[in-house]
């Protein structure tokens, strides 16, 4: 029992236990508060389609750009030991990318909007690989590096269409970023699965994550065992790129429109926040990218919940900032190891006495 105890609460299984906790609990308290808040219904859209509805949907959903930028974030913090807190600026830049190609073409046809998005990775991948070069290379900390990205990229963003907020119109970028005609599942939550199995493929048919947690645990280690961390740290930018990418496109389609002051405002802090609630640690080494996307539902779940209390929009990142120090803390690894001690303790003690009552 003792060795259960400690399994549930350190190593792999203990990653996921703090935001599979924190998820359930707030699942519970949103029964008690209302039964009907998880409740999926079938509605009707504005095409006539079919499709499913509901706060679930609406808390999956959204949490889409956030889970997937989470996953590249979860790479570059167990590389690098810090994180990109540029990710919301740079996916403003790639976002007027995608909608500078699509304005740039007559009609908008299903090749128009892959070359659209193949050009916003391209771009996103090349500011990824500057904030790389200046982490990987000239050995700066991942924020102060990132920061610089962070300040300038909305004003970036901002030139690649003159200023202007184009609108974008068309029935492909319409199912991007709502849903697919005949699929009542949002599009988004369907990328996020592709992702997560792209993901999966990488790790399951290369060495990239032993690499990854390699290089984060000890770079000299791992360098005097022939892994090139300098290309290890390139790597995951570069993957994080392709993330900023994919979200920045979801972003734009949502709306039909690039706007670079608010598009995917502030999600650094949200995405960062995912990687630690995941149980991921922060000063890199070893991760588990299932514990980031169900960190980024976590964070969803909880902006909703606020907004159903009609808690008002400028007070939820208050009380987001509350509950969040209290899961991190609760998942910090001091807290783990003391109650997991303390469980060990009390399982013992009741294993010493019989059930005569007598000391065994």
């Amino acid at each position: 029992m003792k060795e259960k105890f400690k399994r549930l609460f350190s190593g792999g299984l203990g990653q996921m236990t703090i935001p599979i906790i924190a998820l359930a609990l707030l699942v519970i308290f949103n029964l008690i508060r209302d039964t009907s808040f998880f409740s999926i219904g079938i509605m009707h859209n504005n095409d006539g389609n079919a499709v499913l509805s509901g706060n679930i949907i609406t808390i999956i959903n959204g949490a889409s750009e956030l889970a997937i930028l989470a996953m590249g974030m979860t790479l570059v913090t167990a590389a690098c030991g810090g994180q990109d807190i540029s990710v919301g600026a740079a996916a403003a830049i790639a976002g007027s990318v995608f909608v500078k190609v699509l304005k740039a073409s007559t009609a908008i046809s299903g090749g128009t909007v892959v070359l659209a998005f193949l050009c916003a990775c391209i771009v996103a991948m090349l500011f990824a690989l500057f904030n790389g070069t200046l982490v990987a290379v000239f050995k700066i900390q991942p924020m102060i590096a990132t920061l610089i990205l962070y300040t300038c990229g909305r004003s970036i963003a901002y030139w690649i269409n003159g200023g202007a907020t184009p609108t974008v119109y068309s029935s492909i970028i319409t199912a991007i970023g709502g849903f697919i005609p005949g699929i009542p599942v949002p599009t988004p939550v369907l990328i996020v699965v592709v992702m997560a199995l792209l993901f999966r493929v990488l790790f399951h048919f290369t060495s990239l994550r032993l690499f990854t947690q390699s290089v984060g645990i000890n770079g000299d280690a791992a360098r005097l065992n022939g892994i090139n961390s300098t290309f290890i740290k390139l790597l995951s930018f570069l993957i994080l790129g392709v993330c900023v990418a994919v979200s920045g496109c979801i972003g734009v389609s949502r709306l039909g429109l690039i706007n670079h002051e608010t598009l995917l405002l502030d999600i650094e802090m949200d995405t960062i926040l995912a990687v630690a609630i995941g149980g991921n640690s922060l000063g890199g080494g070893k991760f588990k990218i299932g514990g980031s996307i169900i960190g980024a539902y976590v964070i969803q779940t909880l902006t909703i919940t606020l907004y159903a209390m009609k808690v008002s929009s400028t007070d939820v990142k208050a009380y987001k900032a509350i509950v969040i120090i209290l899961m991190v803390v609760i998942g910090s690894p001091v807290v783990k190891e003391r109650f997991g001690k303390f469980m060990a303790r009390l399982v013992h003690g009741s294993k010493r006495v019989s059930v005569k009552g007598v000391e065994e």
